[in-house]
């Protein structure tokens, strides 16, 4: 069965949350919510209400109806253990709606660069396929002919014009896939899987690991869990990235070896250092929950402050580069055209 999307759990948990705290019970809920849902949600949470009222726990509902992350099943049923189910319901939805908030940023933060680069690229081919062409007749009915640089980009746009036809192919290939990309949600996951397992946990993107790392040991903490339990839960939930979980399985390793809790988050370098020992003093002073709030809250910042950092970067970039290269095209052409009149003047 196909996985809710981010913004349905959050909605969802949400939604229970609040009929938690108004004394509902879990059945009662799920059925409510079935009634007002639309149809595709319909069956599914019907299901889950009858499952509950015959006994079945809530985390063990949500686990046979194959539509939630493992994450989410795992942290509710911590959640029932400790009498913190309401808790553990409303701190998965402010989670989802963290990675909804931040999975938008990133798509907007990517979309203006490439439709520039793409915009640019278009430039600079319609000067070396149409232009440039024209400027060679006009040297060639003067009695001279491009050389140099311009020469040479003369050559790469005849080359670009003789393969146009493969040029029109592949970009409609191109096309093809980001219409797909965007469109299929099976066919998306496959291809973010696969960028994950090689550059998933670096640069920016380990910033934001760590960041939902850091999230997902508020909520475990949060629910009462020790933040050695809370660290072998949250594993789970990077489990689509394979470098950020072996990260957490190096943890893990260290506490079975008996080391503190901030020596072995050192040692597998789970958090930064300064939040680390935020999160030791936090735990000597009984509020070790409270802490990791804040370095969730401290990490998700920095994470979104590094990526408006690479995007203001690469912008300038493109357009310091692309301007470079249309500006060296036209001196390449305007400046012995000027020679050429200023003679025949």
């Amino acid at each position: 069965m196909k996985l809710l999307s981010n913004e349905e759990i959050s909605s969802l948990c949400l939604e229970l949350s609040l009929l938690f705290h108004a004394g509902v019970g879990a059945g009662d809920a799920l059925a409510l919510l079935s009634e007002e849902s639309d149809k595709k949600y319909r069956d599914f949470l019907g299901n889950m209400a009858r499952q509950v009222d015959d006994g079945l726990p809530l985390s063990q509902a949500l686990r046979q109806s194959g539509r939630f992350p493992a994450y989410v099943c795992g942290l509710v049923e911590v959640g029932e253990h400790t009498g913190k189910t309401e808790e553990a319901l409303s701190a998965l939805a402010a989670y989802y709606e963290n990675r909804v908030r931040l999975n938008r940023r990133v798509r907007s933060a990517l979309l203006y660069p490439a439709v520039m680069l793409g915009l640019m690229l278009v430039v600079i081919a319609v000067l070396l396929v149409k232009v440039l062409p024209i400027f060679d007749d006009v040297y060639a009915s003067l009695g001279g002919r491009l050389t140099g640089i311009a020469a040479s980009l003369l050559t790469v746009g005849y080359w670009l014009d003789q393969a146009m036809p493969v040029i029109w192919a592949v970009l409609a290939l191109a096309a093809f896939f980001v219409l797909l990309f965007a469109v299929s949600s099976g066919f998306r996951a496959g291809v973010l899987s696969l960028w994950r397992r090689g550059h998933g946990d670096r640069g920016v993107a380990k910033k934001l690991n760590t960041a939902r790392l850091a999230h997902a040991l508020s909520m475990g903490m949060a629910s009462g869990l020790p933040a050695e339990e809370a660290i072998e839960l949250s594993a789970g939930l990077l489990e689509d990235v394979p470098a950020a979980r072996r990260r957490c399985e190096s943890c893990q390793s260290h506490l079975e070896q008996g080391e503190p809790l901030g020596a072995a988050l050192k040692n597998s370098d789970l958090l930064p250092p300064a939040q680390i020992r935020l999160l030791e003093l936090g735990q000597r002073s009984g509020s070790g929950d409270l802490a990791m709030a804040k370095i969730a809250g401290d990490l998700t910042e920095e994470g979104e402050a590094a990526l408006d950092d690479l995007v203001g970067r690469v912008e300038p970039a493109l357009v310091l580069v692309c301007s470079v290269l249309v500006g060296l095209i036209l001196l390449s052409v305007m400046l012995p055209l000027m020679h050429i009149m200023s003679a025949i003047g």
